[in-house]
């Protein structure tokens, strides 16, 4: 063998797989307490930083329950703006729909590795009273389609968030810093979710990163979605129009679809995107039988297919979720009345080094976890 053959077989051996980092793209992050305690934010922002390697720069965000206490019962808008005039076009719309009580920038910092950023506004209000007494829809169902309106009708401008008590702060960069353009530091929450993107086959821009948000609903995703067109058709017949251009979008109105306004338990959900095989059910006795061979039949187009691992955040509650065939990775872990999940275990021992115990997901087990007083976080 020359020198040249030696050198080339030595850099086989070395980039041989499992000698080298490969990273499956995108991490994920979220830590709950069941008792209603304020996390802190920054917990999450090093627990990202743990996972640098797996994002590229070109999406970070978080989303946090309990955040703003002084207005609990009010929605809360994030809006990105493209310029002055989408302002100023979003404003009056939500001024003739909502008693807007506090309206001002979203506090931030400059942080190196955080540039074009939009104008990012929230807004805190209530339903107008004469609206709500006339509207033949509920109040949640007016407050969704408000957001599709302006997310579509109003050039330049974005509701990225729209919950009560809950917020998401999400941009373009790494999550960590990210996090400090956001001064999440000042923030404290029940619950905690986290994302670095490393997008493959959609733009990185500042509505595209995650968590994707409709109402209290907040997911974030790694993974990519084959069955895409599908979701998305069939949530389009309901209203939903995916303005984002980021697949994960759809995940986010699926589950407030079958959640919120088919009245679907979480489980049930979760069977819905990520059901057992066909080969499976056959074998499971009737009562379960039926009922999963109902869920597949009248929800086929919102089986997602393709390799994910999601967290969801919900006023009260978080669902961790993998594909069937667990085709990316995820490590829970609990201690005392907390449960994490992340990517990857180190991310959790970086913030909780001696958890009570740890696992692995199986493919489409969910892992729920709420609040021991459900009331308490809302």
């Amino acid at each position: 063998m020359d020198e040249i053959e030696q050198r080339l077989a030595e850099v086989a051996e070395k980039n041989r797989e499992g000698n080298v980092r490969i990273p499956s793209g995108c991490a994920i992050c979220g830590y709950f307490s069941r008792k209603g305690k304020a996390l802190p934010a920054v917990d999450a922002v090093d627990a990202m930083a743990y996972m640098h390697d797996r994002s590229n720069g070109l999406g970070g965000g978080f989303a946090g329950y309990g955040i703003y206490p002084d207005f609990a019962d009010h929605y809360a808008f994030h809006i990105f703006y493209d310029n002055e005039k989408a302002r100023e076009d979003a404003e009056s719309f939500l001024k003739l729909r909502f008693d807007v009580s506090n309206m001002e920038r979203i506090p931030t910092r400059k942080v190196y590795g955080i540039s074009g950023a939009p104008l990012i506004w929230r807004y805190f209000g209530k339903l107008q009273p004469e609206i709500a007494a006339h509207t033949e829809l509920d109040e949640e169902e007016y407050v969704c389609r408000s957001v599709i309106h302006i997310n579509t009708k109003i050039k330049g401008a974005y509701v990225f968030s729209s919950g009560k008590n809950m917020g998401v702060f999400k941009g373009v960069g790494f999550p960590e810093d990210v996090g400090e353009y956001y001064r999440l530091g000042d923030y404290k929450g029940y619950c905690w979710t986290a994302h670095g993107r490393y997008p493959t086959n959609t733009p990185g821009w500042w509505g595209g990163a995650h968590p994707f948000n409709i109402l209290n609903y907040t997911v974030v995703h790694n993974g990519e979605i084959s069955s895409y067109d599908a979701n998305r058709r069939f949530m389009e017949i309901y209203g939903y129009k995916c303005t984002l251009l980021t697949d994960t979008e759809v995940i986010t109105y699926i589950i407030d679809y079958l959640h919120r306004k088919r009245g679907l338990k979480l489980p049930d959900v979760a069977k819905v995107i990520a059901p057992p095989f066909w080969s499976q059910i056959e074998r499971m006795d009737a009562p379960e039988r039926e009922k999963l061979t109902t869920l597949r039949n009248m929800y086929a187009s919102l089986l997602i297919t393709g390799p994910f691992s999601i967290i969801l955040g919900y006023s009260g509650g978080m669902m961790a979720l993998n594909d069937r065939l667990k085709l990316r990775s995820m490590v829970a872990a609990e201690k005392d009345d907390v449960t994490y999940i992340s990517s990857e275990e180190c991310a959790i021992r970086s913030i909780c080094p001696d958890p009570d115990r740890t696992w692995s997901p199986a493919g489409g087990e969910p892992v729920i976890v709420e609040l021991d007083n459900k009331e308490g976080g809302r």
